[in-house]
C-alpha cells in the first residue's frame, strides 16, 4: 500500500459543508440536551461501545462562543488548506486528526480515571492551523485583528499556550491535550502522508 499515492485534485467546497453540519448539529444540542450526550466523547460511554463518538464529537460543541471561534477558524484556514491539498485529502486529514486526538485523549482520560464530556472541533482545527502554516509559511495573520504575525510563528505561539496551560491547569475546562494531539497528529501525517517536516515548511 502506497501511503503517499495522491488523490486526484478536486476542490468541492467541504469546508462549508462542515461548517453547516457543525451548525445544524448545535441546533439540534439547543433543542435537546440529550443530543449532546450521545454525540460528545464520553470516556465511561466509549467503554460500553459507543464508539462512533470518536467521530461525532468533533460535531457537537459547548456554547455559542465554543462554535463561533471553531467554525470561524475552520472557515478562515480551512479554505485555503482544502484549496492547496484538494477536497478529497483535506477530509482525510480533517477527520484522521480529529479521531485521533478523541482516541489519544480518550486513552488518557481513561487511563487517569476522569469521565469528562469532550467535545469540539478544536482538536481537528488545530492540525488545520498547523496545515495552513506549512502550505502557507510566508501568510500573516491578523491576530485578533490587530497583532500580525506570520502564520508559522501564530501556530507555534498557540500551541506555547496550550502547552503552558495544560501544565499549568489554568483554564479549566477547556481540553488543552485535545488541541495539542491535533497539532501533532497533524504533524505526523505532513511526515508519513507528504514526506515532508513542517519545520522545514515553516523556515
Amino acid at each position: 500500500m502506497n501511503l503517499r499515492k495522491p488523490f486526484r485534485y478536486s476542490f468541492n467546497n467541504a469546508v462549508l459543508y462542515l461548517i453547516g453540519i457543525n451548525l445544524f448539529i448545535f441546533l439540534l444540542q439547543y433543542l435537546s440536551r440529550n443530543i449532546t450526550y450521545y454525540l460528545a466523547l464520553i470516556p465511561s460511554r466509549v467503554l460500553s461501545g459507543w464508539i462512533w463518538q470518536f467521530v461525532t464529537y468533533m460535531f457537537a460543541h459547548g456554547s455559542i462562543s465554543h462554535i463561533l471561534f471553531n467554525m470561524l477558524a475552520l472557515l478562515i484556514f480551512g479554505r485555503q488548506v482544502e484549496n492547496g491539498m484538494g477536497t478529497k485529502e483535506f477530509l482525510l486529514y480533517y477527520f484522521s486528526t480529529g479521531v485521533l486526538a478523541g482516541v489519544f485523549s480518550f486513552i488518557v482520560y481513561a487511563v487517569s480515571g476522569v469521565n469528562v464530556a469532550l467535545l469540539g472541533a478544536s482538536g481537528a482545527i488545530f492540525a488545520v492551523q498547523l496545515a495552513y502554516a506549512a502550505l502557507f509559511p510566508r501568510a500573516i495573520i491578523y491576530v485578533w485583528g490587530i497583532l500580525p504575525l506570520r502564520a508559522p510563528i501564530m501556530v507555534i505561539g498557540f500551541t506555547a499556550l496550550e502547552v503552558f496551560f495544560s501544565v499549568t491547569g489554568l483554564q479549566n475546562g477547556v481540553a488543552h491535550l485535545t488541541h495539542l494531539a491535533g497539532f501533532g497528529f497533524g504533524w505526523i501525517y505532513f511526515m508519513v502522508r507528504f514526506g515532508r517536516n513542517p519545520w522545514k515548511m515553516f523556515r
